[in-house]
């Protein structure tokens, strides 16, 4: 049996069944695909170095776990990573216009008092997706903070859309990159794989966990480590290798934390 090459992996993705064998034919397909085809935003150098491009690293902490069900957004944290520097840091709570569990205000520590004179979401909403623009979004866990920003931006009005009108984070089928996805990964022998167990294991500091601006430099911490040895792989690549990871990993019940 022929595994993909670290090499081909690295340029063009893996391409792989999540057993590590290849498709038939996916690396001419990986090579010509539109990159919005491959879950990429084709507003970006798809064929740089990933850590070479600008990331948006995104955190929300909540009300609850749902937002379907009415649960909102407490905080929002997008610290903007570049050649694994922070290149800036926006953070800011936020009123959910309805009472803070006290299960959810144990977690993060935010309470009723604490959002009283802070804006709410459509008051920052603008602000949000300019800082969101041109850069690829990256959340630890990542369904859980995409479903609550689109949940958010809606209400707004501010509806996700398939074109470059949308930053990446909120362009219907750009993927974003998840950490938990590559630390399921790569420390698949490990145990415990919330963000504070992870970034331990790499020897990240998370002293604040369950604050948004915290957890975001946390989890790009934690991703340039977990792919320390794989800073030239490219964004076409790296997509297309989490997107492996990902299938093997549901096949496994290994989509949640």
């Amino acid at each position: 049996m022929f595994r993909c090459a670290r090499a081909m992996a690295r340029h063009e993705g893996c391409g792989c069944f999540p057993t590590g064998l290849p498709y038939p034919g996916i690396t001419e397909f990986l090579l010509r695909a539109p990159p919005a085809q491959l879950g990429l935003a084709d507003d970006l150098e798809v064929d740089l170095p990933w850590h070479a491009l600008p990331l948006a690293l995104i955190d929300t902490e909540t009300t609850g776990k749902d937002p379907a069900r009415g649960d909102r957004i407490v905080e929002i944290a997008i610290v903007t990573f570049q050649n694994g520097e922070v290149i800036e840091r926006f953070g800011e709570l936020v009123n959910p216009g309805m009472p803070i569990p006290a299960e959810a205000a144990a977690v993060h520590g935010i309470t009723d008092d604490k959002v009283k004179g802070a804006p709410r979401f459509e008051q920052i909403a603008k602000k949000v997706v300019e800082l969101l623009r041109g850069r690829i979004p990256v959340a630890y866990n990542a369904g859980f903070d995409r479903s609550f920003i689109y949940a958010e931006m809606r209400r707004a009005g501010i509806t996700p859309t398939k074109t470059r009108q949308s930053p990446p984070a909120l362009r219907v089928g750009t993927d974003w990159i998840d950490p938990l996805v590559w630390a399921r990964a790569l420390q698949a022998g490990a145990k415990g794989f919330k963000l504070g167990e992870v970034a331990a294991r790499v020897g990240v500091d998370l002293t604040n966990a369950h604050r948004a601006t915290d957890d975001a430099e946390a989890t790009g911490k934690v991703l340039y480590a977990l792919l320390a040895n794989d800073r030239e792989l490219t964004y076409r690549g790296l997509i297309s290798r989490q997107r492996g990871y990902v299938s093997g990993q549901a096949s496994r019940g290994h989509w949640r934390r």
